[in-house]
């Protein structure tokens, strides 16, 4: 059985396209960036810690398989998380306007057999947004619980001027590279 370490129902959605069987896993793991951790490190270990504590709770059960994801967006060295309020949310979007950042996304998978994972960064480029564009953004709740205070696959589109990689990758579940991951490639 595959596991979703996981409560999102972007991740769930994503997951289902793959046409993948699973149930999910609600796992606490704590996301906070250690003193010189570089960015795509911090999230290849959150995503790693969320599939391992999953695992630990559905270790005993024969096949198991637990997946494991996290997707955060990054300009220059900068972790943008999700945002903690509206401020910080349009904060967020402030210095990502008119500025080209990148989504890293991690998957890992960890069953009997081991531990894998694969990585997706994309870049993205949003236009140059006025504040009236973000207080509006921000004033429909979208932007909370996302990273970077946008979802890709909402109004936030609009934004995005351009992406070179994974639009799944940014929505949270780069479903190229976890297709790979699961199928043991």
């Amino acid at each position: 059985m595959l596991y979703l370490a996981s409560q999102s129902p972007r991740r769930r959605e994503l997951l289902g396209q793959l046409d993948e069987s699973h149930r999910t896993l609600d796992v606490d793991v704590e996301e906070i960036r250690q003193p010189g951790e570089a960015p795509e490190a911090y999230v290849s270990r959150v995503a790693r810690d969320k599939a391992r504590a999953g695992y630990a709770l559905v270790a005993h059960e024969p096949g198991a398989r637990v997946l494991g994801a996290d997707t955060e967006v990054i300009l220059g060295d900068e972790v943008f998380g999700k945002p903690h309020d509206a401020a910080d949310a349009a904060a967020m979007l402030g210095r990502l306007a008119g500025r080209e950042h990148r989504v890293v996304s991690v998957a890992w998978l960890v069953d009997a057999a081991g531990e894998r994972s694969a990585t997706s960064v994309s870049t993205v480029r949003f236009a140059a947004l006025g504040h009236d564009a973000i207080a509006a953004y921000v004033a429909t709740g979208e932007s909370m619980g996302k990273a970077g205070a946008y979802a890709i696959q909402g109004r936030a589109a609009a934004f995005i001027e351009h992406l070179a990689g994974s639009y799944s990758g940014v929505m949270g579940l780069p479903l190229y590279e976890t297709s790979l991951l699961l199928r043991g490639q």
